[in-house]
């Protein structure tokens, strides 16, 4: 079902949503009537989140005792630095996969986090591997909405309400509290940004206008779908940073109807329309921003998720990628596919870099070179497609993160072959 922020209406029997009201007294099929809120119940209409589900058992049945379980490499904020690395600019090769079956919730590990999961500020960047399906495994995070990147292989994710098929170029959006189930076909990997903060929203577009960026219409929301499977599944639940366990003998995916606004969503990130400068110089990169997350400060992001996406680049007498900079936001990189305009070598799909607050950063040498000397026509950067999670806090870099064989430990160096130009005359020295 297309648009963005919705109030939709889904059944997969006939009959099986009620009209002119949420809760009859006896709901068709025998379902139980629930409902799922993303909001206060007092939040602003414009914000004000809620579905009501009708399914086969209520979700107070989908819990039992729990226990305490771990998950050694999935690291909530705040947390202390557990390593030596000093402050840096940094960047990642791929995490490898993973040879012993792991699936999609064992196969997150923590890059980095920021804020407090416990006052639902700030954010954790993470990467995935998998090569197992969740057959009768299931899972809801109470602390975040999760937001998904893949970078390898289709994720065939079964949610509360409704399924999704999220393939390389595409994301998804797994609201807070929503009980899912990932299925994979082999060898995954991408990244998430797990959201503690306001839920992620479309941007302003001010002076753009009514279009372009993305639009709400390519925004795709699961119709109904439910498991109606009498047999022994598990629940996990993320609360306040820690991981807990509970047994159930039938699946909890038993939604057979549900309305509303709070609901799962995936966006094919293709259909992002960019805008950019048409005669010189190069505009921030907030012009890309896909997602945002808004703070208590108008302007200042919990979180912000930007593309660089496949574009014309036309601005004449101007420097093309973007410009070195140093910056109050903090930004952790990831790219799907292709080369990232900034760097020629070293940034690979798969890869990661980061960047946190008031570390200066930009293109490399290589990168500076090849664009301070290049014929100034049309353009077109095709094959592309890096990331950003960007936010306010600064991002702490796990054990993990710091640990990785991946890291590239002379990254520093891309920026070494920046010389001196300076020589007293208005024409520098230009002339290599």
């Amino acid at each position: 079902m297309p648009g963005f922020g919705n109030d939709f209406e889904t059944e997969s029997l006939p009959g099986a949503l009620p009209q002119g009201q949420n809760s009859p007294q006896k709901c068709a099929y025998g379902l139980y009537a629930e409902q799922l809120s993303g909001s206060p119940f007092t939040a602003p209409r414009g914000t004000n989140e809620r579905s009501w589900l009708y399914r086969i058992r209520p979700s107070v049945r989908h819990t039992s005792r729990f226990k305490s379980i771990k998950l050694d490499y999935w690291k909530s904020a705040p947390h202390n630095p557990d390593h030596e690395l000093a402050l840096g600019q940094l960047r990642w090769d791929p995490v490898p996969m993973p040879e012993e079956p792991t699936t999609f919730i064992e196969g997150v590990r923590t890059i980095t986090t920021a804020g407090d999961v416990f006052t639902q500020v700030g954010m954790a960047s993470h990467v995935y591997v998998a090569n197992k399906s969740m057959e009768d495994e299931h899972f809801f995070n109470a602390d975040a909405e999760l937001l998904v990147v893949p970078e390898v292989g289709t994720l065939h994710i079964f949610t509360e309400m409704g399924k999704m098929d999220v393939a390389p170029g595409e994301i998804c959006v797994l609201p807070r509290g929503m009980i899912f189930k990932v299925r994979v076909d082999g060898a995954s990997r991408g990244y998430i940004c797990e959201n503690y903060g306001a839920k992620f929203t479309l941007p302003d577009r001010g002076p753009i206008g009514a279009n372009c960026l993305a639009n709400p219409r390519d925004f795709k929301t699961p119709v109904a779908a439910y498991e109606d499977k009498e047999s022994d599944c598990t629940v996990v639940v993320k609360w306040c940073g820690q991981f807990h366990r509970t047994e159930i003998g039938h699946s909890p995916l038993d939604v057979v109807a549900w309305h509303g606004n709070y609901t799962p969503y995936k966006y094919d990130l293709s259909t992002y329309s960019p805008v950019g400068a048409i005669l010189f110089d190069h505009p921030d990169p907030s012009i890309f921003t896909v997602l945002t997350a808004p703070s208590g400060e108008e302007g200042t992001a919990n979180i912000d998720f930007v593309i660089f996406p496949p574009r014309w680049m036309v601005a004449e007498h101007t420097f093309r990628p973007p410009w070195y900079h140093r910056n109050i936001m903090s930004e952790f990189m990831g790219l799907i596919h292709g080369q990232y305009d900034a760097k020629e070598e070293g940034f690979v799909p798969g890869g990661m870099s980061l960047h946190n607050m008031m570390l200066p950063h930009g293109p490399d040498a290589m990168g500076f070179e090849k664009a301070t000397h290049a014929e100034l026509k049309p353009t077109k950067l095709e094959n592309t497609m890096a990331f950003m999670f960007e936010t306010r806090f600064p991002q702490l870099l796990t054990e993990y993160g710091a640990s990785l064989e991946t890291i590239q430990d002379n990254y520093i160096d891309c920026w070494k072959g920046l010389k001196k130009r300076f020589n007293g005359t208005p024409e520098g020295d230009w002339d290599e």
